[in-house]
């Protein structure tokens, strides 16, 4: 600011002389202040205005400069340098038609797409889909389509910073308007899985009858992680994970954005200009193509990591610009690996991708596929999975996959287990590849389920009361117990030479089998 504390009494004698106050004074009534003290106030009061447009406008021109190698198009961004905006941010389409990906599931010809083009009314939606695959920018578009509205109002939220009052504030407002103002609102709220059943339901009555039009946004899957009432409520729209293409397409954008030229194979990658000076840095970065085809498929379908490592690759060119100042910056496939440090892996160790990918684990064991099952644990290791949660399931598969077929197997599971336990990552991935490969190659024995499953059928299906345990199979710890027959008749196996002739069930189940193909 550049007020001084003159101004600010300035201010403050203009704002008590223009304040009416019937109780003090009439309105008429300026006798107090003499008119040439009011032109002298007012007079100032102009000459600090002035001032404070002066400085505003050499802040705003010191904020507008950007770094070397960024456009200066791209340089301020609502009054913010550029340089403090990440680039996944600048990169937002505002409208449809630059919209990248989702050409199969939410293309431009849709219905939803034509709801959102020419309909007033908007409906509910929950949008669903992997990190980065355009779900925020998707109900950004719609926001700025609504708010060219005079009769909607866009409202954002995110589940991860705010709370049910928050949500009820934003809901009693919206009763308000719709009320007095007949204008409607739209509340999105990011990452609507971070709400647990009972914060969820402080949104149903609001979408219920009206009062909020609720679009929110997933990365887990909605069948899961949202209350199916609210579910019933809303549709839902599924995103796909980007392709190479449309990623390579969002990094070409960003690229004529930031005014960094692409360099075709056979292009030189340097170039000695020792008259380069710190306003041709634009059109000195250069990025290789190959160096985008690295940065697509590092990213796994990420638009959003993919624009973070393609702005931590200039700004690590950037940093060293003073070394190679006579040089054109090129952004190389290995300026990109280093900038990334390691491929970005799609794994959640709560959320839908984490089963999926253990279920990959299981059924390429179950096929016998030792490098399959391999690199699905692996792929778990590396997105930070406990060990302990894999050798959980591996002490599973060997009693229910494999069985009587190998009861080795299950000793191994176990084993592994403990040295989970014992050695901790990162050895202990030495004891799993261990046990995943043994187990993917043993023989394998599904008799163990299907007679527990068969045994439970039996249980459950039962119609009344369960039969009681035949006397001869009970326990008689005491005299009481014998005197009402308990053990009474009961043949001990071990004092026999031969099989033992007894039946061992309740007598209506007399003769059942678990391990027939019948039973």
């Amino acid at each position: 600011m550049c007020l001084n504390n003159e101004e600010q009494d300035i201010g403050q004698t203009l704002t008590v002389a223009m304040e009416p106050d019937s109780k003090k004074r009439k309105s008429s009534d300026w006798s107090f202040l003499s008119m040439n003290k009011r032109s002298e106030c007012k007079k100032k009061c102009d000459q600090a205005t002035h001032e404070r447009k002066i400085c505003s406008s050499s802040s705003k021109t010191e904020e507008s400069t950007s770094l070397p190698g960024l456009s200066q198009k791209s340089a301020n961004v609502n009054g913010q340098s550029s340089n403090n905006i990440p680039l996944a941010e600048r990169m937002r389409p505002q409208s449809f038609e630059n919209f990248v990906g989702q050409e199969n599931s939410e293309g431009k010809q849709s219905l939803l797409m034509q709801v959102l083009s020419h309909s007033n009314h908007l409906p509910s939606l929950i949008l669903h889909g992997p990190p980065g695959c355009g779900k925020t920018t998707f109900a950004k578009i719609i926001a700025h389509k609504v708010k060219a509205k005079d009769n909607i109002k866009f409202v954002t939220l995110s589940a991860t910073t705010c709370s049910v009052s928050d949500v009820k504030e934003v809901a009693k407002v919206a009763a308000n308007d719709l009320k007095m103002l007949h204008r409607r609102t739209v509340l999105f709220l990011d990452e609507i899985h971070r709400f647990n059943k009972s914060q969820q339901d402080t949104l149903l009555p609001y979408v219920e009858d009206g009062t909020l039009t609720l679009i929110g946004a997933t990365t887990e899957n909605p069948s899961f992680h949202v209350n199916s009432a609210l579910l019933s409520r809303c549709r839902i729209v599924t995103f796909d994970k980007l392709n190479m293409d449309s990623v390579k397409k969002i990094i070409t954008r960003a690229l004529t954005l930031l005014g960094v030229s692409l360099i075709t194979p056979g292009e030189a990658t340097s170039t000695e200009n020792p008259e380069l000076t710190d306003s041709d840095r634009s059109s000195a970065l250069g990025m290789e193509v190959e160096a985008v085809d690295t940065l697509a498929g590092l990213v796994d379908g990420d638009a959003r990591a993919a624009l973070n490592g393609l702005q931590l690759s200039i700004e690590g060119l950037l940093a060293r610009e003073s070394q190679i100042s006579n040089s054109k910056l090129t952004i190389t496939p290995a300026v990109v690996r280093e900038a990334l440090q390691r491929s970005h892996i799609l794994y959640d160790k709560s959320g839908e991708e984490h089963y999926n990918t253990v279920s990959a684990l299981i059924k390429s064991m179950r096929g016998s596929d030792a490098s399959a099952a391999l690199y699905w644990m692996t792929r778990m290791l590396e997105g930070g999975e406990n060990p302990l949660f894999i050798a959980r399931r591996l002490v599973i598969f060997a009693s229910e996959d494999i069985g009587l077929a190998d009861p080795a197997a299950l000793n191994l599971a176990v084993a592994t287990h403990q040295a989970c336990q014992f050695i901790g990552m990162p050895e202990c991935n030495f004891n799993l590849a261990h046990c995943v490969i043994y187990l993917a190659r043993a023989p394998k024995s599904t008799e163990v389920l299907q007679a527990l499953q068969a045994a439970r059928k039996c249980v459950q299906s039962h119609q009344g009361a369960l039969p009681p345990v035949p006397l001869h199979l009970r326990n008689a710890p005491n005299k009481f117990l014998k005197n009402l027959g308990y053990g009474e008749g009961y043949k001990y196996p071990p004092a026999y030479s031969g099989p033992v002739d007894q039946c061992y069930f309740p007598p209506s189940l007399a003769g059942t089998d678990f391990f027939s193909k019948g039973s």
